[in-house]
């Protein structure tokens, strides 16, 4: 017998809801087969960018320059007078291991050892490239710097001095002053690697050292011992700070060298570019003479320009000079100071650059070969400093000196098999021309 609820008749409401829970179950069916949207595509990689291989010039390219190449355009005789300058190049790069690298462009790996077989294959070759200049194309590879390298001056000027305190002479030349200490930061964290601390002890700790104006205006040095000599002119004593070495004559017509000893390590504001700051000269027409004269006529601004520069530089006393920043003596018209993270100190190098001319005569260009034998802490990137000697010629070229140049790296064939890859060394050799590192021009590169 049927049980009585079996036969009561179905609820209209049951077919509704089978029928909703078929669509479910179809719209689940529906949505687990269809397939998954596709994410955006990455962004195209950056393209790659190849680095600039660092090449030399062709052997045609290279004797075309190599012909145009003279000594007399440097003031030489001949090429063999480059003999004691290139010696003292090589005797300083051989203190170097030879597998220890030198200066690293894109391309190219230079080592010590490649240097030094450079250096000693180009005294060889001196004896005969007064007749054969091409030789230079031949035994070398011509590794070319930046197009338009600046070429600016820096000469060893002649001072009016004396040794003993004179009324004529009433402008002291410092040397290394006793409270003068400095620190190495590096000890102190790594960040700091190769920097230096100069500072003077006070009562409740350390202060920065006395700048231009304590020192020049405000006597903080005065009767303190530190005086080495006396000159006659405030200005040339600027200029001579500059230079980082010179010259002084002394009332009895003797000579002294005077070289450069240590800084304060305060900053650095050329009188040039101050004048140019304020309006007084222009970029083109602030020469070393036309700074000199501007502050000659102006002397009630002497104090105030002067002091705008903080840092100063102190002296030695010696019977030559001046020396480079590897401690060798510098050849007129020769020798050059270069940035060493662009061209490492003993490097030969090619360059070919114009000369301001004096009325009395002298070469408009020089074509010729430049030892690296110093630096100079305005001589930064492609800038290289022409030394130019001393007296009027000198000091005439290199107060105009500001023209571009073309320079090549020089190094010798027989050097390939030095050349591997290395990481390049730290050194922090001492600046012999002081913190300027150049002749004062217009613009006072830094």
């Amino acid at each position: 017998m049927r049980h009585p609820l079996s036969a009561r008749p179905l609820s209209p409401a049951r077919p509704v809801r089978r029928l909703a829970g078929l669509l479910l179950c179809v719209l689940v069916l529906a949505v687990g087969c269809a397939k998954p949207v596709a994410p955006p595509p990455p962004p195209p990689p950056p393209p790659v960018v190849a680095k600039p291989s660092y090449q030399p010039l062709t052997s045609g390219q290279a004797l075309e320059l190599a012909r145009q190449m003279h000594a007399s355009t440097q003031g030489l005789g001949s090429w063999r007078d480059l003999e004691p300058g290139l010696k003292a190049s090589l005797a300083y790069v051989s203190g170097k291991p030879a597998g220890g690298v030198a200066v690293t462009r894109p391309g190219l790996t230079v080592t010590w050892g490649a240097m030094r077989q450079t250096l000693e294959d180009l005294i060889a070759a001196l004896p005969y490239l007064d007749d054969d200049p091409a030789l230079l194309a031949q035994v070398f590879l011509w590794y070319p710097l930046q197009q338009n390298t600046l070429v600016t001056g820096y000469y060893e000027p002649f001072l009016q001095a004396s040794l003993e305190p004179d009324p004529e002479y009433p402008y002291a030349i410092y040397g290394h002053p006793e409270d003068l200490l400095e620190v190495d930061l590096g000890e102190f964290h790594p960040r700091w690697k190769g920097q230096t601390l100069r500072y003077r002890l006070v009562k409740n700790g350390i202060k920065p050292y006395y700048a231009r104006g304590d020192i020049d205006f405000k006597g903080a040095l005065k009767g303190k011992g530190a005086e080495l000599a006396w000159v006659k002119d405030r200005v040339d004593l600027y200029f001579l700070q500059i230079q980082g070495s010179g010259r002084l004559i002394l009332p009895d017509g003797s000579i002294k060298h005077v070289l450069y000893a240590d800084k304060n390590g305060r900053e650095l504001d050329m009188l040039g570019r101050t004048l140019i700051r304020r309006g007084y000269l222009t970029r083109d027409n602030a020469s070393m003479p036309a700074i000199r004269s501007f502050v000659q006529q102006h002397q009630q601004l002497a104090k105030e320009l002067l002091s705008t520069d903080k840092s100063y530089v102190f002296f030695r006393l010696a019977d030559n000079g001046p020396y480079g920043s590897m401690g060798k003596l510098l050849t007129p018209m020769s020798s050059v100071a270069i940035d060493r993270s662009q061209v490492p100190l003993g490097a030969m190098l090619a360059m070919s650059v114009d000369l301001p001319a004096p009325k009395s005569g002298g070469p408009s260009r020089l074509s010729g070969l430049m030892m690296a034998q110093d630096t100079g802490g305005a001589i930064r990137g492609n800038h290289v400093d022409l030394f130019c000697g001393s007296g009027a010629y000198a000091e005439f070229v290199s107060g105009r000196m500001k023209n571009p140049g073309q320079l090549h790296l020089l190094l010798s064939k027989r050097a390939l098999g030095y050349l591997p890859a290395a990481q390049p060394e730290d050194e922090d050799a001492p600046d012999g021309r002081g913190q300027y590192g150049q002749q004062e021009i217009g613009d006072g590169a830094q």
